[in-house]
């Protein structure tokens, strides 16, 4: 029996989703443990694509539990339209659970995540989905959990308190006009109703699976975007960390026995932030149009890359990194030249840490290992020693220079590309 954690080891968008979605078929229980609405989930099999931004990534096997953990914080407009969207396309949700201690995003989060972006000198970057405010209503201790929204007169009473103290922020602040009380309960409540039949304490069922079962854990973004050790402040208001699967989902650390990082053959980040082997070159835009590299959410174009390998051991090292899976070793599929930085040179000296400090990491300069493209289409590669020899050579240099084995790869974006050593 295992307890795996999934965790984003680079900025978010590796293909975790896929990742999951490969191992769910020996898993008997899929759990998100933190973000909400912000993630981006794509997932392609039988020429269909989905895209997911709050559902588990296991709600496509109907024969297995997908939870929605405690640490996720939770917009009932968003998992219904979720839901419909997978259920007019023959997928049902009835597998579905929902934790009870979860964080509800109401549209007053969404709003002042919004306001608060637009009022920044320096923006962060921000989905303006309300994930930031909600999680600071929760450390407040004045946010709405899903146990509240499910009985009306716990809703009325923390609600009514609630919008009045953020109507006067609306209103004093940024000069806006107040909220409806009586139009939002109405509607929340209803979505309570609703949701009532999923809602359960996930935690009991989790530590119950995980005695006798296999427990998969999903992280949202990716431990450089963690509050703690990503890239602050241009960073999500969560931890996607392996760590953050203890807390979000309330099973003991000890019960985790593999986490695995995904990370894509290059580097690719959505909005501000330092990005040290950012790529503003036709190589740049190869990568992204050759692997449509857009927000899954956003839309947004990312920013694209060489792999940093500072950054990739500094994921290994915040989440204890068990192996990685490499996506998208196709897209390099046509380079001549393949770069991996492997240091950083810091006035004079090279330096193997990745700075806290965002003034200090602009001075980094990163230190390249150059290696040769394999000019080869990979597509069709379903065992590792098909893969032309530069790839292998490439996959190789990257788990030495980690040191976390790379067990998994992928050559496409459907399921059947993405193959075990």
């Amino acid at each position: 029996m295992s307890v795996t954690v999934v965790v984003g080891s680079q900025w978010g968008d590796e293909g975790k989703g896929k990742i999951v979605d490969y191992l769910s078929k020996d898993s008997d229980v899929i759990a998100r443990y933190q973000g909400g609405d912000n993630a981006g989930h794509t997932i392609v099999f039988n020429d269909h694509k989905f895209s997911l931004q709050l559902l588990p990534s296991g709600i496509f096997y109907s024969d297995k539990l997908a939870i929605i953990g405690n640490g996720v914080v939770l917009n009932p407009k968003s998992l219904f339209k979720e839901m419909k969207y997978l259920n007019d396309n023959g997928v049902t949700t009835d597998n579905l659970r929902i934790s009870s201690r979860a964080q509800v995003i109401m549209p007053y989060h969404i709003l002042l995540d919004e306001l608060s972006e637009k009022d920044r000198t320096n923006k962060i970057g921000t989905t303006k989905k309300g994930i930031g405010p909600a999680y600071m209503d929760k450390i407040a201790r004045v946010g709405i959990r899903v146990a509240d929204l499910i009985h009306p007169e716990s809703l009325k009473k923390i609600l009514s308190e609630t919008l009045r103290q953020k109507n006067q922020l609306l209103t004093k602040l940024y000069g806006v006009k107040p909220l409806d009380f009586e139009t939002m309960y109405e509607e929340y409540k209803n979505y309570g109703q609703q949701m009532k039949k999923y809602v359960t304490d996930t935690s009991m069922i989790i530590n119950e699976m995980a005695d006798n079962k296999n427990v998969l854990f999903e992280g949202a973004q990716g431990i450089m975007l963690d509050i703690d050790h990503g890239t602050y402040p241009y960073v999500t208001s969560s931890n996607p960390v392996a760590g953050g699967a203890a807390v979000g989902a309330g099973i003991g650390p000890t019960k985790i026995t593999d986490v695995i990082g995904v990370c894509k053959a290059y580097t690719s980040r959505v909005g501000e932030g330092p990005f040290p082997t950012e790529l503003l070159n036709e190589i740049g835009n190869h990568i992204r149009d050759t692997a449509h590299e857009y927000g899954t959410v956003t839309k947004r174009p990312r920013r694209i890359g060489w792999l940093d390998t500072v950054a990739l051991r500094h994921a290994a090292r915040v989440s204890g990194l068990t192996s990685l899976a490499m996506n998208c070793v196709d897209v390099l599929d046509e380079l001549d030249t393949i770069k991996v930085c492997t240091g950083y040179e810091l006035n004079g000296k090279i330096i193997d840490y990745y700075p806290a400090n965002l003034d200090v990491l602009d001075q980094c300069k990163p230190i390249y290992q150059e290696l040769p493209g394999w000019k080869v289409s990979t597509t069709e590669c379903t065992i590792f020693e098909q893969l032309p020899q530069n790839a292998q050579n490439y996959i190789k240099t990257v788990e030495k220079l980690v040191n976390v084995p790379i067990d998994w790869y992928s050559v496409g974006p459907d399921r059947e590309q993405t193959h075990k050593r």
